[in-house]
Formats: structure tokens, sequence, C-alpha cells
């Protein structure tokens, strides 16, 4: 947490964070727009700001953007708020809905850090028996071959289901990419979805989403990335609150050996 107080100890990184806040996925031009420093200090600034973890940034062709991350944030409002206040998934949602706003490239994207090495965040991928338990015994399966069928479960009472999507990458303790599920009849008895809101989902574009792992000494810095969203998409609004849920059990489970009640509070 040092690193975190140090890049929010300076006023023009908390003004970078500020900007971020107000839109994210901005360029490093776009981000010296209007500050009154020069690029090379807006660029030292965001190396520190993403050596905290505060920032992340994703390739997009030739350009590099820049996104807030709320999780080490987070992590200090639970150090000393939230265990005294309200649950941790509470703490992490309300901080995520503060923190985030929509994209002009509408990706999503969110790091933590795992006490654990990228070998077991690889099972934790990819395993089955991993899977069912920071998923709730619902999510995805496959072999996790490159353009093997990726199945899913919805539901715990339903068997895994072919949907279409496939393994699009696939390096072990290095990189994992496959396409998400579309909405499905399925989630409309579920969710309560009318005929036409259903078929209205259906049109939107079918995402994917990346995991990257990476060595950080005696951890694992994990990023992902969802992205391939249309816009106003419902299901980037779904796995942006999905997420962060989701990787907290998963973070969870590799320290303790224990996943979070997620039924509580």
């Amino acid at each position: 947490m040092d690193e975190v107080f140090k890049a929010l100890a300076d006023r023009s990184r908390r003004q970078l964070l500020d900007r971020l806040r107000a839109r994210d996925g901005q360029t490093l031009r776009e981000l010296c727009a209007g500050l009154g420093m020069t690029r090379q200090a807006v660029a030292k600034h965001l190396a520190v700001l993403e050596a905290a973890l505060l920032v992340t940034t994703v390739r997009r062709g030739r350009e590099k953007l820049h996104y807030l991350n709320a999780v080490p944030v987070n992590d200090i409002a639970e150090r000393w708020i939230g265990r005294y206040q309200r649950p941790r998934l509470r703490a992490l949602a309300e901080m995520r809905d503060t923190l985030e706003s929509e994209m002009p490239h509408p990706a999503f994207v969110y790091v933590t850090v795992i006490r654990t090495t990228p070998e077991r965040l690889w099972q934790a991928l990819t395993e089955p028996d991993f899977i069912r338990r920071y998923f709730e015994d619902t999510g995805p399966e496959s072999d996790w071959r490159p353009g093997a069928p990726v199945r899913w479960r919805m539901d715990p009472a339903r068997p895994y289901e072919d949907w279409g999507q496939r393994v699009l990458a696939a390096e072990p303790g290095r990189l994992l990419s496959y396409g998400w599920h579309g909405y499905r009849p399925e989630m409309a008895e579920m969710f309560g979805w009318s005929e036409e809101r259903l078929a209205e989902l259906q049109r939107e574009p079918v995402s994917r989403v990346t995991f990257e792992i990476e060595p950080l000494g005696e951890a694992v810095k994990l990023t992902v990335t969802h992205d391939g969203f249309g816009p106003d998409s419902e299901m980037r609004d779904s796995v942006s609150q999905g997420w962060p849920v989701i990787i907290s059990n998963l973070k969870t489970l590799l320290e303790t050996g224990e996943t979070l009640p997620l039924a509580e509070g």
C-alpha cells in the first residue's frame, strides 16, 4: 500500500486520476490536454500510477489507452473502513460504481494482484473444479485449446451447453482469451425478460474476455480485459458488476483456500 499512498500524495497524479474517472480509456495526448504539464511530466506521473496499479493500460493499434483501476483504492477502504462498516463485496461494488464511467472504447479492464504462482492461477482459470468454486457452480468449461468450444452453465441445475463460443488464445501461465456468451432463452426465464427484450439483447455483438498473467515478485498480476461490446451494451454493464465479484472470489480462493460468502451481506 505504500506505493498507493505515495502515488496519491501528488496533486498532479490525483488530477490525472480525476480525469480518468470522468472519462476512462484516454491516450497520453488526451490526458495532456489543458493540464499545463509537459508530455514527459505526464508520462512520468502515469508511470508512478501504473506502478501502484491505480492505472492500467491497454494497447489499441498504435494507441495506448489508460484506465482507472479501483482495486488498490478499495483495498485501502477495506482495511480502514469496510471491515468496520460493511461487507467486503458491498464496499467493492460501491467503490467501483463511484470510480468507473462509460468508456469511449467500451472495454472493461480490471487489475488485481494475487499471492499465488502463474501456474496455480492458470489452473484456477482452466480447471473445472476451480472454476465451479468461484463461479458458484456455474461458468465456462473447455479443454482450453485454441479453437476449442467453450461450454456454459448459467444454472447449477442445468447441464453445460455449447453456445458457439470458442477459445481464442491459450498460453499456459501467461494468457487466456475466449468468446463470452450472448443472451439465451434460459436467461430470459431466470430474469423474467419478455420475448421482445430478449430479442433486443440478442442483437448485441458477442464479446470476449482476456486474462493476462504476469509474475510480480512472490505474487501474480492478473489483468482482465473484457471487450468487443457494441454501443450502450447491456452486457458491458453486466460484466462490470460481475467480474469484480468473481475475481475477488478467485483471489480469496487462491490465497486462503476458501471462497467468499457471496450470499451474505
